[in-house]
């Protein structure tokens, strides 16, 4: 594994920023597109949005394709210009400047599979075939050298300049071999440098080594988990993650729930009590995890196949977060407190996964590395379950449902197994989570003897608004009551 050490704490706001900035795709329009009051709206858009990405917990911010190009970002046209709808050099600095100062790293596109058609002596560094069907996306010849020393030119510019990682794109389509000769040149310069390919299919790990790229995108993974929510398929899941724990044997994979290229995650699942639960997978199983922008939020969009079928996927973000729409905060504030959870246990970067407990809609699987563990329980049916989950006896559990900040929101009190309130402050003292403290510390969970008929067990006052939501425990501490489509993180 030869990942620079700082990606372990890594996570990711992945976004395309021609959308951001509601740049014109086509390409006729090369001035940046204007806000409210007739400003362009440049690359410096992203600045207004960094406290945004920070107050959630992330610190790494993955762009999509920023070099100047014909149409969407993909058919570049000149690697060591920005392209114009985004703005200028002098943009892209105060961006790389502004990241920087708040600690985020900055990953930039790296399209150097193929080029647009209209690329500069494209003739004399391309072959005659194009990429999977597209005429205006000419293939680079790979096995020409001087393509090697472009592609070395260019990634070693762009960390000159102060980027942290790439992003190689179409990466399964060029011979590993390229890439293992173009990557000990760029970290000569720049050994920290973080590299991720594109990796739709194959053998992943095979890939990562053959090549000398850091990760690549689990794809796999991705799959299973909005399926098998979609499905009520837990099998698949679990499938998918014994398969995960080999990669991670290897390398650590870059994790996902969504990205540029398919259809938002909230439109897939037809039930968005369920969106929760991708979301705690997400950030529980061992990997390099990155969210799209827009998902914190619950956007939805469809991928279509058609000219600017992707449009509604990559989508212009407002100027401020205020103008968001309001349905999406409670999955914001549930990926807070769930990205300050993944913050708080670094270890998951490379945790695996062991199933303890598995049915179509029941799934509780335990992530374990450097001596630490957490059981997360998963229940996707539309009534309160008992999820047996083997082992130590619980010491620590926060559960969440569809309906709430997914088990966190914002009040202060906390009701102790007694009925009382308690304050944020008395719940410290007690040795209680409270928000911005989840499982560090043991709470109490409520008791209830094992033959509990659940049909007497009522969940439904809960109070949505608790910082903490508690579910019962079994009277020896190896089960839980998890809620209708709930979900519980145990320790």
């Amino acid at each position: 594994m030869t990942e620079p050490q700082w990606v372990r704490h890594s996570i990711w706001w992945h976004v395309y920023p021609l959308g951001f900035v509601g740049a014109d795709i086509t390409g006729r329009e090369r001035h940046p597109s204007a806000d409210a009051l007739g400003h362009p709206r440049t690359m410096r858009a992203l600045i207004d949005w960094l406290d945004y990405i920070v107050d959630v917990g992330l610190n790494a911010i993955a762009l999509g394709p920023i070099f100047r190009s014909a149409t969407h970002g993909y058919d570049t046209l000149d690697f060591f210009d920005i392209d114009e709808r985004l703005g200028t050099i002098d943009d892209f600095s105060a961006l790389v400047s502004a990241c920087h100062a708040r600690g985020v790293r900055i990953m930039l596109d790296g399209v150097f599979n193929h080029v647009g058609r209209d690329f500069p002596c494209h003739e004399s560094l391309t072959k005659a075939t194009v990429f999977e069907g597209h005429e205006q996306l000419v293939e680079l010849d790979h096995d020409n050298p001087a393509v090697a020393d472009l592609v070395v030119d260019v990634m070693v510019h762009w960390a000159d300049q102060g980027i942290d990682a790439w992003r190689l794109d179409a990466a399964y389509s060029v011979n590993p071999e390229f890439w293992a000769t173009v990557l000990p040149r760029v970290r000569e310069r720049h050994p920290q440098l973080y590299v991720v390919g594109e990796v739709l299919h194959g053998d992943y790990p095979d890939m990562v080594e053959a090549s000398g790229m850091d990760s690549c995108t689990q794809y796999e993974l991705w799959k299973a988990i909005w399926s098998g929510l979609l499905d009520r398929n837990m099998f698949e899941l679990e499938w998918s993650l014994r398969r995960h724990n080999e990669l991670l044997l290897r390398f650590v994979p870059w994790t996902f729930v969504g990205n540029h290229d398919v259809t938002r995650l909230a439109s897939r699942l037809d039930d968005q009590r369920l969106l929760p639960h991708a979301l705690v997978l997400l950030m529980t199983i061992g990997g390099t995890p990155a969210i799209y922008y827009g998902d914190e939020q619950a956007f939805r969009g469809i991928k279509e196949e058609r000219v600017g079928g992707d449009d509604e996927i990559r989508p212009a973000f407002p100027a401020k977060a205020e103008d968001l729409a309001p349905f999406g905060w409670p999955i914001y504030r549930l990926t807070q407190r769930l990205v300050a959870l993944r913050r708080q246990h670094p270890w998951l970067h490379r945790a695996s996964s062991a199933t303890v407990h598995l049915t179509n809609e029941e799934y509780a699987y335990r992530v374990e590395a450097e001596g630490h563990s957490l059981t997360i329980v998963l229940n996707l049916k539309p009534v309160a379950v008992t999820i047996p989950v083997p082992g130590p006896r619980l010491s620590a559990v926060v559960v969440g449902s569809a309906g709430s900040s997914a088990g966190f929101a914002d009040a202060p009190d906390i009701p102790d197994v007694a009925g009382a309130a308690r304050t944020a402050d008395e719940g410290r003292a007690s040795g209680d989570v409270v928000l911005g403290d989840v499982l560090r510390c043991d709470v109490t969970p409520d008791v209830v003897p094992r033959d509990v008929d659940l049909s007497h067990v009522d969940l439904s006052d809960v109070d949505l608004a608790d910082d903490l939501h508690r579910c019962a425990v079994v009277d020896d501490g190896t089960a839980v009551v998890v809620p209708a489509y709930g979900w519980a993180i145990c320790r």
